[in-house]
This record gives structure tokens, sequence and C-alpha cells, in this order.
């Protein structure tokens, strides 16, 4: 046991220290929170998605703007797009991969953001979240891997986590640029 806990706290190290060392990796997460913050700042608001252990990450993300990240302040405008009831009706009258991409087409508008979260880079549903956000004039920001998967390519600005063995470890990197993203945009908001 004491075995597995140290490879796996080594392996979570390594995926850290090359993304850290990445040459575009600060730029992506400063550029992500910009867009994220001056949409904020203009009164749009931040629609979030992804898949299982992504979806938590979205969900994440939009609580801790809506809520709080480290001190009080005023609730930001965002949505992670996960409700049950309108999942489950969407992918039963349609599909599974339209339950997001119908969501961004009836609540997204023009100057919003939409935080697409795929550890893969090719979960179809995701993908066609985009494809409606860009339909609507929304900017995409991508959490997702390296290696030019179809999230990083659509995405207006993508931050890539290094390609790992498993999606726990490319997850445990999101999370992080999440944490970040949000002391950023409330750092811009001066709030």
């Amino acid at each position: 046991m004491e075995q597995l806990i140290r490879f796996s706290l080594a392996e979570s190290v390594e995926a850290l220290h090359r993304f850290v060392t990445a040459e575009d990796t600060v730029a992506s997460i400063a550029a992500a929170a910009t867009v994220c913050a001056d949409c904020l700042a203009r009164g749009g608001k931040i629609l979030s998605c992804g898949n299982g252990g992504s979806l938590c990450d979205a969900m994440h993300f939009a609580e801790e703007l809506t809520g709080r990240y480290r001190d009080s302040r005023s609730s930001l405008p965002a949505i992670c797009i996960n409700d049950p009831a309108y999942m489950t009706c969407t992918a039963n009258d349609f599909s599974f991969d339209e339950v997001f991409s119908r969501y961004v087409s009836g609540v997204g508008r023009e100057g919003d953001v939409l935080l697409a979260i795929s550890t893969s880079g090719t979960s179809p549903n995701v993908l066609k979240a985009v494809d409606a956000a860009r339909e609507k004039g929304i900017k995409v920001v991508a959490l997702t891997s390296q290696g030019g998967v179809p999230l990083s390519e659509r995405a207006d600005i993508a931050v890539c986590a290094p390609r790992c063995p498993h999606s726990d470890r490319v997850q445990e990197i999101h999370i992080k640029v999440i944490h970040i993203l949000i002391e950023c945009i409330e750092r811009r908001l001066d709030v």
C-alpha cells in the first residue's frame, strides 16, 4: 500500500511539473482568465460543462464564482449545465450528444464565455457545445489535454494538461487551473 501511495504521489508531482514547465502554460491561463473577467465586466456570464469528473470540475468553477472562493464578495454570474431533469429530457428527446449544445443555444448570449472541460478533448457533447457557442458569438475556453485534440483546436483559448495514462492526473491539473482562474478573475475585477 505505501509503495502505491508513493508512486501515485510521484506520478502526480511529475505531471504537475511537466505542466508548470510547458512553454505556453502561464500565457494560456492568463488569456483564459482575461477572457472570463472581461466577459463578466461587460455584464456577461460564464457557462460551464463536462462529463463525469469534468462535470464536477465545471460545477466547482460555477459555485466558486456564484458563491465565494477565498473571501466574501459579490456573486458572479456563472452557470454549470448540470440540471438532471434538463439533461435527461434532452438526452431522451434528442441524444446525449445534444445535452450541452441545446442549453448553450437557449441560454447563451453573444459576449458570454463557455468553459468546456474534457480530459480527452474528444467528448462529442462538449464539442457540440463548442460549435453552438461559436454560432452565438460565445468565446470558448477549454480545459483539456495536450496533443492537438479536437477541443483545443476548436477553442479560442485552450489550457492543456500533459497527456497522462489516466484521466485522474489531467483532472488534478484542471482543478488547479480552475482555482487559479477564479483568483485571477477576482483580481482583475477587483472584487
